[in-house]
Parts: C-alpha cells; sequence; structure tokens
C-alpha cells in the first residue's frame, strides 16, 4: 500500500521521476491598463528579463498570497495606484513555455474595472518610462508574448498558448 506525506504526495519520492512529478509553474500577473484603444505600457530598465523593452506592469505570485493580491500589490509598487481585488476582470490567460529557460509560465492578464490614484511611474529604478500605445501600433521593442497577449485580448480570446512545439 502506497504511503503518502502531508502533502498528499507518495512519501517514498525516490521512486518517483521528474515525468511524474506534479508540475510546477511560475505564475505571472500583468495589469492590462486599455483605454479608448490604447495601453499602458513601461519600457523595462536594470531587471533580469527583458530589459529595454516595453511591457505591461507586472511582476510574480509571492508565496502567501492570492492572485489577485498579488496583482493589486504589484499596481501599487509599479504605478502608484490602488486596485480592489474584486475590481480585478481576468482578461486573459496564456499558457507560455519560455524559450530563455524552459519553464512553463502561466501568464494572468488582468484589466481593473476602477482604480483609485494617478497613474504614476513609482518604480523609476526599474522602468524608465511609461507610455500609452495605440493598441493597433504597438513599439517593435516589446515583450514578444506581451503583444501575443494583447493581440488575444482585442480580439477577445480568453486563453492561448505561446513557445509550445507544434
Amino acid at each position: 500500500m502506497t504511503q503518502f506525506d502531508h502533502t498528499g504526495h507518495p512519501a517514498d519520492r525516490a521512486t518517483r521521476t521528474p515525468e511524474t512529478d506534479p508540475l510546477t509553474l511560475v505564475v505571472g500577473v500583468h495589469l492590462a491598463l486599455v483605454d479608448d484603444g490604447t495601453v499602458l505600457l513601461g519600457r523595462r530598465r536594470n531587471t533580469r528579463y527583458a530589459a529595454g523593452l516595453w511591457h505591461l506592469p507586472a511582476g510574480h505570485m509571492e508565496q502567501g498570497d492570492p492572485i489577485t493580491r498579488s496583482m493589486t500589490r504589484e499596481a501599487e509598487e509599479e504605478l502608484g495606484i490602488t486596485i480592489a481585488e474584486e475590481d480585478l476582470e481576468l482578461v486573459h490567460t496564456l499558457h507560455h513555455l519560455d524559450a530563455d529557460d524552459g519553464r512553463s509560465r502561466l501568464q494572468l492578464f488582468f484589466h481593473p474595472v476602477r482604480y483609485e490614484g494617478r497613474v504614476r511611474n513609482a518604480e523609476p529604478h526599474k522602468c524608465e518610462e511609461l507610455r500609452w500605445w495605440s493598441l493597433g501600433r504597438l513599439p517593435d521593442d516589446i515583450v514578444p508574448y506581451t503583444a501575443h497577449a494583447l493581440a488575444e485580448i482585442a480580439c477577445g480570446s480568453r486563453l492561448s498558448t505561446v513557445g509550445w512545439p507544434a
């Protein structure tokens, strides 16, 4: 009979292989501030990922936070705005296989129904500038999966994948 540990996994992990281990995903949260056909993007700087490229205000889930708190925290830290968790609308989910590190990432894109405060660059050490871009004329130097997700959002798609072998 199989014994299970406190997490519900088989206690004898020595017999397990990476193929049988549960998938561990990196979960990213992105704020799609879309207004009258434009979207707010920031040019990243002094970052490990995509320095110099345009990207949505974004971050990762932190241990102990629900997804919605992760998104509202990033909005506060990066833009200086306050969003109530119940005012977040999930507008797109992207399952992304990162070509750089081979990790599976779940990217969640939220739109705030409302927010308080004035949007500003609250992290100038990580963001060179903020700019509103037309959804029909995004910059060439944008994070590729961001461009993909924004195109999917514009056509009403709620789910897509990027980077996976055909």
